[in-house]
């Protein structure tokens, strides 16, 4: 049996569940989630708990079993608390600008890069070389930070580009100086 799948998902004041079908659904002062289940996982609502449950012992399934309960937790967090990233720009001449749903990046190419922004998740720039990015749902806010990033990853050499508000980058060392490779040659 699987140690999380097992475990009830405790249903805090102010969010309600129901079980429409095969979907699953998260109501919360921050929004409304929907989780369509995986084939041979059920779900009972009771007073205070969700309980989730598989139907057969295939692998699949037993695979399932806690990344369901995993995704309902998350679900409970985001109506509740919601999620949010945090991305620095670094570099000169390096900017985000919002226009609208999409993010506009000057990030050292010859073009600007768009980003666009899908529904559900709200993006800030607070300041031209810093970018929040807000939502009820985990794995949008995280892929739509990671499209952010993606668009220049920080370089090791000197560190360029937009990385994550905690990210360290592993910094390399550069050419050998120049004396000690004119120094060789002699």
């Amino acid at each position: 049996m699987s140690r999380i799948g097992k475990q009830p998902v405790v249903i805090p004041q102010g969010v309600q569940f129901n079980l429409d079908g095969r979907t699953l659904v998260c109501k919360g002062p921050k929004g409304t989630s929907k989780l369509p289940l995986a084939e041979g996982i059920s779900a009972k609502v009771e007073t205070g708990k969700v309980l989730l449950e598989r139907g057969n012992e295939e692998k699949q399934v037993r695979a399932m079993h806690g990344t369901t309960r995993a995704l309902v937790q998350n679900m409970v967090e985001g109506v509740t608390k919601g999620y949010s990233k945090s991305l620095e720009i670094v570099g000169v001449g390096y900017r985000a600008t919002l226009k609208g749903k999409i993010i506009v990046l000057n990030v050292g190419f010859a073009n600007q890069i768009e980003v666009a922004i899908p529904d559900g998740v709200t993006v800030t720039c607070p300041d031209q070389t810093h970018v929040n990015v807000t939502g009820i749902d985990k794995a949008l806010v995280g892929q739509v930070a990671a499209d952010i990033r993606g668009a220049r990853k920080p370089e090791p050499y000197k560190g360029k580009g937009v990385r994550y508000a905690n990210e360290v980058v592993r910094r390399k060392a550069g050419k050998a100086a120049a004396a000690g490779a004119a120094g060789a040659k002699k």
